[in-house]
C-alpha cells in the first residue's frame, strides 16, 4: 500500500512561496487600508461555544460548522465557518460603545462542504463592520471599502447586486404566510423558478394582487428594477414600500460616490435571508458566476449578547481574490545572495541593505545554488576592498 500521508481532504490547502508571499502582502495592505477609514481590528477565537457561533445567522450555518465535544466542560464547540457572528458579540458584550464602532477581522474560517468561488473549504476571510448607525450611508460606506478591497486586490471590474430582504418579507406578511410556506416559497424565489412559484401561490390560495407582486419579484432584476418595482409592487403594503425607498436611497448614495460603478438589482436574491434584516449586496465579476465578495445589513444580531445594535457589514475571501486577480505566479526576483562570512563590514552592509526592506539570503556552505530559484538578482561581493552589488547573470550566480 502506497504511503499517501502527503494528501490533504478534499477542499483543504496548502498555500506555497510565492502565493504565500502575495497573501501577505495583501493581507497587510488590506488591514492597514482599514485602518485608514477608521476601523478597529479584532482577533475573533478560532473555536467557540456551539449556541455562540450559530447565534443570529438563523442556523444558516450549521450544516457548514464542525463540531465537536469539549473535553473540559461537555459542552458543544464549533470550529468557526464565519466570524460575523463573534465580531457581533465583541461588540455588544465586550465593547460596549454607544458611539457608531467601525471593526475589521481577518482569519481562517472552516467549511464542511466547498461553498465559495475559490472552491475552499478554508478560506482566509476578511471583513469589516460597522456597529451603532442605521442610515443609508453606513450601507453605502461598507459597499464602498468593499469596493475598495477588491481594487486593492488588483480587481477593477466587479459590479454590485443591491437587494432587500424586507421586500419579499413585506410582501409574506401581506400574504398571511406562515413560517413553512414562506421559506417554501422563499426556496423557489431563490432558484426564480417561475412555474413553481405560480404553483404555490394557487396551492396556498392568495389573492391575485399578492400573488401578481410574488411572482413579479422573480422578474425584478437588472439595472431598471426600481423603475419597474414601483409599478409593480404598487398594492404593496408599507413595509415593502419603506423597503424599496431604503434601496433606492442606498443606490442613489453609491452612484453618488462611486458614478462608475455598475449596479444592478436583485429582488429576489435574498442572501442571508433568516437574519439579514436591511439591504443585500454582492460583488462580481464579468464571466465568473459566484460572488467574490457579499455584504448587508444585520440589526439584531448582537440581541442574544444584550445589546442589538444596528449593524452592517462584508466580508470576502483573501485566498480566493488572489486566485481569481491571477497575482504571485511569479516568484520575486529582486533578491541578493551573500557570502557565508562573519566579515563585520559585510554584516554591516546585510543590515542596511535588510533595514531598507531588501531580501539578503545568505548562501550556506557546500550549497547548490541556483539564484533564479532563490529569486535573487544580485549579490553582494568583494570590490576593490569593500561589498558592492553585483548584477548575477542569467546563468546560476555563486557568491
Amino acid at each position: 500500500m502506497n504511503d499517501e500521508r502527503w494528501l490533504l481532504p478534499a477542499g483543504i490547502e496548502e498555500v506555497l512561496p510565492p502565493e504565500a508571499a502575495e497573501m501577505e502582502r495583501l493581507r497587510r495592505a488590506l488591514l492597514d487600508l482599514y485602518v485608514s477609514w477608521g476601523y478597529e481590528l479584532v482577533i475573533p477565537p478560532f473555536i467557540d461555544y456551539l449556541e455562540s457561533l450559530l447565534t443570529g445567522t438563523g442556523h444558516d450555518l450549521d450544516l457548514q460548522t464542525f463540531k465537536l465535544t469539549d473535553q473540559l466542560s461537555g459542552r458543544m464547540l464549533g470550529v468557526r465557518a464565519d466570524m460575523t457572528p463573534q465580531v457581533a458579540r465583541i461588540d455588544a458584550h465586550q465593547l460596549r460603545r454607544d458611539l457608531p464602532t467601525r471593526l475589521c477581522y481577518l482569519g481562517t474560517v472552516l467549511h464542511t462542504r466547498t461553498d465559495g468561488f475559490a472552491g475552499t473549504r478554508s478560506p482566509l476571510q476578511i471583513g469589516a463592520e460597522i456597529y451603532g448607525h442605521d442610515g443609508a450611508e453606513s450601507d453605502v460606506e461598507v459597499l464602498r471599502l468593499l469596493l475598495a478591497t477588491l481594487q486593492a486586490a488588483g480587481i477593477d471590474s466587479a459590479y454590485i447586486d443591491l437587494g432587500h430582504v424586507g421586500i419579499y418579507r413585506g410582501l409574506a406578511q401581506q400574504a398571511g404566510l406562515d413560517r413553512p410556506r414562506e421559506m417554501a416559497l422563499f426556496e423557489a424565489l431563490q432558484r426564480k423558478a417561475v412555474a413553481e412559484i405560480a404553483a404555490l401561490i394557487g396551492q396556498f390560495g392568495l389573492s391575485a394582487r399578492v400573488g401578481d407582486m410574488l411572482l413579479a419579484l422573480a422578474e425584478l432584476n437588472g439595472e431598471d428594477a426600481l423603475e419597474q418595482a414601483e409599478h409593480r409592487l404598487a398594492a404593496a403594503d408599507a413595509p415593502v414600500k419603506s423597503a424599496l425607498r431604503r434601496l433606492r436611497q442606498v443606490a442613489d448614495e453609491t452612484r453618488h460616490w462611486l458614478p462608475l460603478l455598475p449596479v444592478h438589482f436583485d429582488l429576489a436574491e435574498l442572501r442571508g435571508y433568516a437574519y439579514k434584516t436591511g439591504v443585500v449586496f454582492a460583488a462580481f465579476v464579468p464571466g465568473w458566476g459566484l460572488e467574490i465578495g457579499r455584504g448587508g445589513r444585520y440589526d439584531d444580531i448582537g440581541r442574544v449578547f444584550g445589546r442589538a445594535r444596528p449593524a452592517v457589514g462584508f466580508s470576502t475571501d483573501l485566498k480566493g481574490l488572489i486566485a481569481l486577480a491571477g497575482n504571485g505566479a511569479e516568484p520575486p526576483a529582486d533578491g541578493i545572495l551573500a557570502p557565508w562570512d562573519a566579515d563585520p563590514e559585510l554584516q554591516a552592509e546585510v543590515l542596511r541593505l535588510r533595514t531598507a526592506g531588501r531580501r539578503v539570503i545568505h548562501v550556506l556552505p557546500g550549497q547548490a545554488l541556483d539564484h533564479r530559484v532563490m529569486g535573487c538578482s544580485h549579490r553582494l561581493a568583494r570590490v576593490d576592498g569593500a561589498w558592492r552589488l553585483q548584477a548575477l547573470e542569467s546563468g546560476n550566480g555563486t557568491a
